[in-house]
């Protein structure tokens, strides 16, 4: 279907569509999953446990991710898998101690959050000040001619897609329809949501005049590559001036909430393991659950004030598994 340096493609994408034609190619693709769990997280990360605490210890780095988010290495510990069984399986390897439990508090829908409030569209803040499904509303306005289920998935491409300035041929493989259809979609949406479509196009002339764009907290990404001769480059850097904002702004919010909650959590009661970009994991004493996840709630919901509400999915267990 396409052809590489080296011969035909075998890519994620070139397997997938030819796993509609027959059955191969999907147990190619299984067979790579299965491998790449086996070798990056079964085999290694055992080895990798301190002998001294029994625990796994990650650097964080604060430089690397152009738009701010925190990045882990050594191992990665922000990219156990969650979406597959066997990645679920992965994550239930980590476990809390004696008498306690593992706490995950999750920023829900943060940076459609920090859209509404960037962009100042009236229809976004209305549905998440209404606590109104935004999925489910866009699925409503913008793939009223697909299935409920089925439009509200493409709906949650579609908004998510917009964050990380999708265009058309991109839209075109996530909604899996010809660039045409996907090209109205994008139409119809910007056309549902005016002040998103206001925000990116305001976003992308002022990167280009001052040469940056700013979270909101006023932290800046130079962006050179906006006046580059190559369209490619260019259109790179028009992606990045529209997301960096929002995912920047989030990375913002999450670490202020580390440090709210680090501020709350003084004394032996419970500790903060770990930051996976809109999650916090705590380690909490199971006597001290219901005071410290309630105390965890209030500092992130509460840690900058946005147009819109800011809302956490709090839950624990006895495994990461569990917790999610």
């Amino acid at each position: 279907m396409r052809r590489g340096k080296t011969g035909l493609s075998t890519d994620v994408d070139v397997l997938t569509r030819l796993a509609e034609q027959h059955p191969l190619p999907a147990r190619i693709l299984e067979y790579r999953v299965l491998s790449k769990l086996k070798s990056t997280y079964v085999d290694a990360l055992p080895t990798l446990v301190d002998p001294g605490t029994g625990r796994l210890h990650t650097s964080f780095n604060q430089t690397v991710a152009a738009t701010g988010r925190l990045s882990s290495s050594d191992p990665n510990l922000q990219n156990i898998p969650i979406r597959s069984a066997e990645g679920r399986r992965i994550r239930s390897a980590f476990v809390a101690a004696p008498g306690h439990r593992l706490v995950s508090a999750d920023y829900s829908q943060i940076e459609l959050r920090v859209l509404a409030h960037l962009s100042e569209d009236r229809a976004l803040i209305e549905a998440f000040e209404s606590g109104e499904d935004i999925h489910a509303r866009t699925a409503a306005e913008v793939f009223a001619d697909r299935p409920a289920a089925e439009g509200r998935r493409l709906a949650k491409v579609m908004n998510y897609g917009i964050v990380y300035g999708m265009g058309t041929a991109r839209a075109a493989r996530e909604l899996g329809v010809p660039q045409a259809e996907a090209g109205a979609y994008i139409e119809r949406y910007l056309g549902r949501y005016p002040g998103v479509r206001a925000f990116i196009d305001a976003t992308i002339e002022q990167a280009r005049a001052r040469g940056y764009v700013t979270t909101v907290l006023g932290r800046r990404r130079y962006l050179p590559e906006l006046t580059a001769r190559d369209p490619a480059v260019r259109q790179f850097a028009e992606r990045a001036a529209t997301n960096t904002p929002i995912q920047g702004s989030a990375a913002d919010l999450i670490k202020l909430a580390m440090l709210e909650v680090r501020r709350r959590l003084s004394g032996p009661q419970a500790r903060l393991l770990l930051q996976v970009h809109d999650e916090l994991l705590l380690e909490v004493p199971t006597d001290r659950l219901e005071a410290v996840t309630s105390a965890v709630r209030d500092a992130m919901e509460h840690v900058f004030a946005l147009r819109v509400p800011l809302r956490v999915d709090v839950h624990d267990g006895a495994n990461w598994t569990e917790a999610h």
